[in-house]
């Protein structure tokens, strides 16, 4: 009997074996035919790929073309391009694009309807359709109803800005807001329905010499505004103040700022009004109207933009040289700073004049302002190509609310130089805009940006955005009030 069982069990395990082996041989055998099948496909699909973009490119062959056209083929244009219009017009429909983010939707329709196959393609059809749709749905903006707002420049290193070691750390604290809250200031002005303008657009001069306003069309609730950033010359204690030293061009032609750091070593990077606002403005096209950046008004007593320009730089026999300015080379920099300045102006940035000296034209007498042009027209208009903006410095102007007038001899020397367009310091009434096509000007109210007004000043600013919460950890509170 215990044979029996033995003999029994050894059948049904052999049994088991068996079993095991056939499923295990039935698995092999269909991860086999599964890779063959998997292999099959992926090969078929290559070669299909391979075969379709031989015969495109054969179809698309301009040699193809050409001799269709000469043997008088049937062929059509609509059958030689691509399948994918949006492919085959890549490049037009990103340039169409990026014009109507800059709410320039007329050269965007234009540039499309001039593509020669317009006409034989819905797809560009439709693409141009929604641009009309959009263009005829913008508002004609009140030009008396556009903002400006300004700063100096900008603290890109709060530690040594703020030290009471320097010196100055109540004047910067009062005066100038940080790198830090220029970014947050911009963010909310952009959430509020702002866009960047520019003084030619407000106004302008026609070919008759006649002075006209401009005609802006925005989409519904978005809010004109002008930028403008004082006196950019980055002077000799900039770097103790904690400011950019100067502004260069990187190797892409894009505006950078040059920051000197406590070993002496250099930081090139976004430290200042211009780089934020072009790096802003690369990921928010929206905020700029067709191009328009900011106004950069600049003196010239220091040389502009970090570069030894000013004639005492060069002239040993100025009072104001000094020994170590032997190893300036005057004209290069010069031609430096009007390489910096032709590009600025082709990013879209207007030049403007501060007066030479950063004189208070209001106390000064006529023959104080002409000196102080002449300087200017001298020193910095060559390299600017000139400007017809005038920015007068922070508390001064040439005359009261009523419109300049041909009695005010000021601006009758103005206007004689070229200056059509005027801006002076804070205003009460918030946006300020006063045109003048007769005496061939306009004027605007500006609200500026500083520790004091971000401290102080909430509800003015308030049209503008929320300062609660913008003020940088690094300020010393509270902001000094004198």
């Amino acid at each position: 009997m215990a044979g029996m069982r033995t003999a029994r069990y050894e059948y049904e395990a052999e049994k088991k074996r068996k079993r095991r082996k056939a499923i295990f041989r039935r698995i092999m055998v269909g991860l086999i035919l599964l890779a063959l099948a998997a292999g099959l496909f992926f090969g078929i699909r290559a070669a299909y790929r391979k075969i379709h973009g031989w015969v495109d490119s054969v179809m698309n062959d301009p040699l193809l073309e050409s001799t269709a056209s000469a043997g008088n083929s049937t062929l059509t244009p609509a059958t030689t391009v691509s399948r994918d219009p949006e492919i085959r017009y890549a490049a037009e429909l990103e340039q169409a694009e990026k014009l109507a983010l800059y709410y320039d939707y007329e050269g965007a329709i234009t540039l499309l309807q001039d593509i020669p196959s317009y006409a034989d393609e819905p797809y560009l059809k439709s693409v141009v359709q929604d641009y009309i749709y959009a263009r005829n749905n913008l508002v004609k903006l009140d030009i008396s109803q556009v903002y400006h707002l300004y700063t100096g420049s900008l603290i890109a290193n709060p530690e040594r800005a703020f030290s009471s070691r320097m010196g100055n750390q109540e004047t910067n604290n009062r005066e100038r807001i940080t790198v830090n809250e220029f970014q947050g200031i911009l963010q909310q002005l952009y959430d509020n329905g702002f866009v960047l303008l520019s003084f030619h657009q407000l106004a302008y001069s026609q070919e008759d010499g006649s002075f006209s306003l401009g005609s802006i069309y925005l989409p519904k609730g978005k809010k004109g505004l002008v930028l403008t950033l004082d006196d950019p010359n980055y002077p000799e204690d900039a770097t103790a103040n904690g400011l950019a030293r100067k502004m260069i061009l990187d190797a892409r032609e894009q505006p950078l700022c040059e920051l000197a750091e406590s070993d002496g070593s250099l930081r090139v990077g976004a430290f200042d009004m211009v780089p934020i606002v072009e790096n802003f403005i690369a990921s928010h096209p929206d905020f700029s109207y067709q191009g328009a950046r900011g106004v950069l008004a600049l003196t010239g007593y220091e040389g502009i933009f970090g570069y030894h320009t000013a004639s005492f730089y060069s002239d040993p026999t100025d009072p104001a040289y000094k020994a170590e300015y032997a190893s300036i080379n005057g004209e290069q920099e010069k031609l430096e700073a009007e390489a910096l300045c032709r590009r600025l102006k082709e990013l879209g940035w207007e030049l403007a004049c501060q007066t030479w000296g950063r004189i208070n034209v209001e106390k000064a007498d006529l023959g104080r302002i002409q000196a102080d042009t002449e300087h200017w027209l001298k020193e910095v208009a060559p390299l600017t190509g000139g400007s017809d903006i005038m920015i007068f410095p922070p508390g001064s102007d040439i005359g009261n609310w009523r419109p300049y007038g041909e009695d005010n001899e000021k601006f009758v020397y103005y206007r004689s130089q070229g200056f059509r367009y005027f801006s002076s310091m804070d205003n009460y009434t918030i946006p300020w805009v006063q045109f003048n096509g007769e005496g061939g000007c306009l004027r605007m109210g500006r609200v500026g940006l500083s520790g004091y007004a971000l401290a102080y000043r909430k509800d003015k600013l308030g049209v503008f955005f929320n300062s609660d919460g913008l003020m940088d950890p690094a300020r010393p509170l509270p902001v000094p009030e004198n």
